[in-house]
């Protein structure tokens, strides 16, 4: 439906309520009002200004994220999950800074901040990780009822990330060992979630650029979640080109990703990703799933279904 122009203008002043919540999450605002405290108490626990830190508090107030009651605030229910223990919340902090640049890498047609996971700031990469790993947490046990995990001796999951989906697919399937690949920079984190779930007799943590590396052999089961839309389409080609090769025969390949409908304007949300991708990489996007089925097909894969349910998932198996 076509908004109006008043809605347009709404939408582009949206910014201020982001901000608002983002500055509250990067100063940790949320801990520090905790239970209840005034405008000073906050203030000196996150070294603010009092008059500034009041205006924050406010305003956070007047969006529902807190609550003042004589002079005193508090937590929401809600605004109390905002707390610490959430590293995951600061990806979406960093996320602004990237998409400040969005007019210079429409002219350019790619990021100009620059690819950071893997980089020099592990304070950034724990951020993006962790914040997949609490998405992934909930999306998870879905993946596993649409895939189906029974019969499957082994998995790899490319650019795993926090090891949360094959994770999963082990707890379904008793008989499963799982790999998790990924960067160097990465395996810590993985190592440490594969080991707070116990299963590291069945599950591990690889070295490896799923942009180049060969990813071995004989596995009856590929996972290749959220991954395609940081990748071209020649990058994707040659991706899903060696998860083929990978595969045992009649192995499965799953991708779970944005799927757009041929105009590339519907999902919403994965139109919107393709903007993400274009700040954020040098050359991702999001796809259609004709495009899928041609990548598919140049790599030998066939009887390629695509899963009904909450997620956008194609399931394809080695001939």
């Amino acid at each position: 439906m076509p908004r109006t122009f008043e809605d347009l203008m709404a939408g582009a002043r949206s910014f201020m309520e982001s901000r608002i919540l983002l500055s509250a999450i990067e100063l940790d605002v949320f801990s520090a009002v905790a239970g209840g405290a005034s405008r000073e108490e906050v203030a000196a626990r996150i070294e603010g200004a009092p008059r500034a830190t009041g205006m924050l508090l406010d305003a956070l107030t007047a969006l529902g994220a807190l609550e003042k009651r004589e002079g005193r605030y508090a937590c929401t229910e809600a605004s109390r999950r905002l707390g610490p223990g959430r590293p995951g919340l600061m990806h979406t902090v960093n996320l602004w800074k990237v998409w400040s640049n969005l007019t210079e890498s429409v002219r350019t047609g790619t990021t100009v901040a620059g690819e950071r996971l893997g980089g020099q700031d592990p304070r950034w990469t724990e951020a993006f990780i962790e914040a997949m790993h609490n998405r992934a947490k909930v999306l998870a046990p879905a993946l596993v009822a649409q895939v189906g995990a029974a019969g499957a001796g082994r998995m790899l999951d490319v650019g795993g990330g926090p090891g949360t989906f094959a994770l999963a697919f082990a707890q379904a399937e008793p008989g499963l060992r799982a790999e998790v690949l990924d960067i160097e920079a990465v395996l810590p984190i993985a190592r440490r979630h594969i080991a707070e779930a116990g299963l590291g007799d069945r599950v591990i943590a690889r070295a490896g650029d799923l942009r180049c590396d060969p990813f071995g052999e004989g596995y009856d089961l590929i996972l290749v979640s959220a991954i395609c839309h940081m990748l071209d389409e020649a990058e994707n080609r040659d991706l899903l080109r060696r998860c083929a090769q990978a595969l045992a025969p009649g192995g499965r390949l799953v991708i779970r990703d944005f799927i757009l409908d041929p105009d590339r304007t519907t999902p919403r949300d994965g139109a919107l990703f393709a903007v993400n991708m274009l700040v954020g990489t040098r050359g991702g996007g999001t796809y259609t799933e004709a495009e899928y089925l041609a990548w598919l097909g140049e790599a030998g894969l066939g009887e390629v279904t695509r899963l009904e349910g909450a997620e956008q998932v194609l399931v394809a198996r080695k001939k």
